[in-house]
């Protein structure tokens, strides 16, 4: 970013939670329409790109959050605590 923080936007976090999960079964379905594999291997690739989709879509919103809360967190810490007049 260009210096400036954001705070934790929930469309930007459902935006970029879901994308990484399209992208993830897009790849499977590349693999799936390359390889052509039968049955059980198919299912095996299908299943592995569900487990892959639900894998981004946890870490790229823990990322997102933890960048966010932190942020915030760095804020709260230079401005102080206006009820005790010191810094945590």
């Amino acid at each position: 970013m260009t210096g400036q923080r954001r705070g934790l936007s929930m469309g930007r976090l459902a935006l970029f939670s879901l994308g990484s999960a399209a992208a993830v079964l897009a790849l499977a379905t590349v693999v799936l329409a390359v390889i052509e594999p039968g049955p059980v291997l198919g299912l095996l690739i299908v299943l592995a790109g569900v487990g892959g989709a639900i894998l981004a879509m946890g870490l790229v919103s823990t990322r997102m959050t933890r960048r966010a809360l932190d942020d915030s967190a760095d804020e709260e810490r230079s401005a102080g605590d206006p009820g005790t007049g010191s810094s945590r």
